[in-house]
């Protein structure tokens, strides 16, 4: 009898000592647990979202799902039933499991699943998972110069804005990829290229004869790839012949314009007469005296005498 009595105070003590610390016995409260906490899945494909239940005595639980995104909860089961965001592209699985069907994007967020057990000494449990979706990059948008002349520096751009996580940029010139460091490669040792795999820049700071040819761009992330259009860069020698003709042109023409306005100014070209300067037309006068005929006898003034 003695023993019997300090068995159950050792078991009182116990109880006692677990509730104190915050811990209750399965068989007394309701305990979940999960496979993963932190879940990624790809865009379009179906993920589970498990939620176990290990220990319970309340027969039927009440379970709900909430998503929790930028701060702000929402259900997404509730009262038996698929709700909100995932409404029609998931359902629920034993115990407490939800399976989304084609995950999207949107779909990104922390999910809560809550188990309440009234029949349970601890009757409320929950835990919390997060979920990112991986996006497939789309075709990016390439950027090579047309023409750049040997020993000129150059840049070529790639973006892609769709992909999640952001993508890496892989570059190929006539089908071959690049070398994110030219000088660990015997064939791009003595190139002047530099690659940056996180913002798709690929920059030439002297641009040789051996760099013409087609570039395109490859985008990659955990979820897929996708590449532009090849596009091609030519390179020109320093056409120092052109430069010279070009130079010597210029030179007679402005040869030419200099004789010519000399010219015109010699010759009066340029010459206005002035609004201002009186423009006079005098009758022209003669001093001479008509003396007529010699028949008639007389003589007969043209002009009258001014005294």
């Amino acid at each position: 009898m003695i023993r019997c009595k300090m068995a159950i105070a050792r078991l009182v003590a116990c109880f006692i000592l677990y509730s104190s610390l915050g811990h209750i016995p399965s068989s007394l409260g309701v305990i979940l647990r999960t496979m993963d906490k932190i879940v990624w899945a790809n865009e379009f494909e179906p993920i589970e979202l498990t939620c176990l239940i290990e220990s319970i005595s309340t027969n039927n639980p009440r379970i709900e799902w909430k998503k929790i995104k930028n701060g702000v909860p929402s259900y997404v089961y509730f009262q038996n039933r698929i709700a909100g965001d995932l409404e029609h592209r998931a359902q629920l699985r034993e115990p407490a499991n939800i399976l989304i069907y084609n995950t999207t994007r949107s779909d990104t967020a922390e999910y809560r699943c809550e188990v309440a057990a009234i029949d349970d000494q601890r009757d409320f449990d929950e835990i919390l998972i997060s979920l990112a979706v991986r996006v497939k990059p789309v075709v990016p948008r390439c950027s090579v110069p047309e023409a750049v002349t040997v020993g000129t520096s150059t840049e070529l751009r790639c973006l892609e804005n769709e992909g999640f996580p952001a993508p890496q940029y892989r570059w190929f010139h006539n089908s071959e990829e690049l070398p994110q460091d030219p000088k660990n490669n015997p064939k791009f040792v003595n190139s002047s290229y530099s690659i940056n795999a996180d913002t798709g820049g690929l920059k030439f700071r002297r641009v040789r004869k051996e760099d013409a040819g087609e570039y395109y761009c490859l985008a990659k992330n955990d979820a897929g790839h996708a590449h532009c259009s090849p596009q091609n860069m030519e390179v020109y020698d320093v056409d120092v012949l052109g430069i010279t003709l070009k130079s010597f042109g210029a030179g007679v023409i402005i040869f030419c314009l200099t004789a010519w306005t000399y010219h015109c100014f010699r010759h009066g070209c340029f010459h206005k007469k002035s609004h201002n300067e009186p423009d006079y037309n005098w009758p022209a006068q003669t001093n001479a005296v008509d003396y007529g005929d010699a028949d008639e006898g007389h003589f007969r003034h043209k002009s009258s005498f001014i005294i």
